[in-house]
């Protein structure tokens, strides 16, 4: 299986390259390749979960390869319950970006689906690292794919989505890499004694800071580096400004992507590095964490209620949802955990369909503006019955996907001993509310609404390759809405692992449990 995780990693790095030698003039053999290899990704991924033993919280399939021995640094990757959730996300989403780029993308298709491939191998890398250099080079790769994505493929204002984009990850990102040289001087010199005083094997570090933690006047500042790469990606409140335009302006199948597995790289750093690596500072910085956590919810769900384009009242939603996802993480109680993760692949589902509803329409009408529709419901009836299934699971409606999620944060929020107040959830609950209002209020206006427009008459409803990008997801809204533990457990021995770190961690720091109270 080891063999199976290294091609699953590189088929989309080879099949970009293989792209370079197609005639850019055969539009078909692009697209219909760049879908195969896609396709034969997410096989492999299946494969692998079949054969992922859900018992242990162990990294499974693990490779270490020598890469530059005078850091020891290595090609180090694995999987865990966590990790290969996401990777099984990000190989499923593709080839739904794929599709749903047929249609999209009408000008220099060549290089458009060689930058997909390699962003599918960037972030699949990213998730099955256990090398800091080697996360950090899969981290940074992910740039150039969207930063062209965007800056080529985008809408009027894509020049200015992109370089605010890149400017905020470069950013968090050269936090990150401090925090990285920090952690391998500490850990190669003070704790392993090695001869070149400096590592970065992931789970070296990890098992050498069980034994002997960082300092917490050093282990705060780590924290906080590595805090502000990822939370800048989820995006986390006041660090979320760069998302709306970033949606705004990427074509379809990059907001796709974008929602769907890019801000899953935060929420995924903040439990792999900073839960994991760094479990007393989480305990001491977790009432701040868990406050901005509320105040997105709240916030990017009050800016969803008063947009008027049906992208960016999407885009504010994510800001709002990914909240649950960081309040559930920093909850630290076994539920919460649970829920974050089960919650990011949620989140990747049901906002990736809202998107490609709304490109769909997009594609029909060539605007976004609430008030341009009305009465679509009349003409697209199969459209409807997809985009109101995909407003639902994003409401948080019992029986999809979105609730097991959300309700599993909330609870473990309220019962976390780490917050250890119920203002937390009582709050955040609220967002649920807004979430029924301006997304219910939305697909009314849209659907139902009164337009004397007649270019809303003539609609054309849905084909069958549309459909085909859909149902597949439909299919997982249902099967996680009704029978969740098919997924919970494949997490569950991963997330009880870093709950109980952090906790054997939490007697030796009491001054957030002092601040709650």
């Amino acid at each position: 299986m080891t063999e199976l995780l290294i091609i699953t990693l590189f088929l989309p790095l080879l099949g970009a390259l293989l792209l370079l030698f197609f005639n850019k003039s055969n539009v078909s053999a692009l697209k219909n390749f760049s879908l195969g290899i896609s396709l034969l990704s997410f096989i492999g991924t299946i494969i692998l979960l079949l054969n992922f033993n859900t018992a242990s919280p162990d990294f499974q399939f693990y490779i270490n390869i020598p890469w530059i021995p005078q850091i020891d640094a290595g090609f180090r990757i694995g999987l865990d319950g966590i990790s290969i959730l996401l990777v099984a996300l990000t190989t499923f989403l593709t080839p739904i970006m794929i599709l749903s780029s047929f249609s999209a993308i009408e000008k220099r298709e060549k290089e458009y689906y060689f930058f997909v491939l390699l962003l599918e191998f960037a972030m699949i890398g990213v998730f099955i690292a256990l090398d800091l250099i080697l996360f950090y080079v899969f981290w940074e790769l992910i740039l150039i794919p969207m930063y062209f994505i965007i800056g080529i493929w985008g809408g009027k204002d894509k020049f200015y989505a992109t370089v605010k984009f890149f400017i905020f990850t470069v950013v968090g990102s050269l936090f990150m890499l401090a925090a990285i040289v920090w952690v391998g001087v500490y850990v190669g010199s003070n704790v392993l004694n090695l001869a070149s005083g400096f590592t970065v094997n992931y789970l070296a570090i990890y098992d050498a800071l069980q034994a002997s933690p960082i300092p917490m006047d050093i282990q705060k500042w780590i924290f906080i580096a590595f805090a502000l790469a990822f939370c800048i990606k989820v995006p986390l409140f006041p660090l979320h400004t760069w998302l709306p335009d970033a949606h705004t302006e990427a074509p379809t199948p990059g907001s796709v992507i974008l929602a769907g597995v890019l801000l899953k790289m935060g929420t995924y750093g903040l439990i792999r590095f900073n839960l994991d690596l760094f479990p007393q500072a989480s305990v001491y910085y977790s009432s701040v964490i868990g406050i901005l956590a509320v105040i997105g919810i709240i916030y990017g769900a009050i800016l969803a209620m008063v947009q008027t384009d049906i992208k960016r009242l999407v885009a504010y939603s994510s800001v709002s949802h990914m909240g649950f996802i960081v309040l559930g993480i920093f909850s630290v109680t076994s539920m919460g955990l649970q829920g974050a993760v089960i919650q990011m692949v949620n989140h990747g589902l049901s906002t990736g369909m809202l998107f490609l509803c709304v490109g769909m329409l997009y594609e029909r009408r060539h605007t976004r503006e609430i008030s341009e529709f009305g009465g679509i419901a009349k003409v697209m009836p199969v459209f409807t019955v997809f985009f109101s299934l995909a407003m639902l699971a994003s409401v948080g409606l019992p029986g999809l996907n979105g609730f097991v999620g959300e309700y599993l944060t909330l609870i473990g929020s309220f019962t976390s001993p780490i917050y250890n107040s119920w203002a937390y959830t009582i709050i955040s609950t609220t967002g649920v509310i807004f979430a029924a209002v301006y997304l219910l209020w939305m697909f009314q206006r849209v659907m139902y609404g009164q337009n004397t427009n007649p270019a809303n008459h003539n609609l054309k409803d849905l084909n069958k390759r549309e459909i085909g990008m859909l149902v597949p997801i439909v299919i997982l809204i249902l099967w996680i809405g009704l029978y969740p533990n098919s997924f919970l457990k494949v997490s569950e021995a991963s997330t009880n692992k870093t709950v109980q770190n952090v906790m054997m961690h939490k007697s030796t720091n009491n001054y957030s449990i002092q601040l709650n109270k």
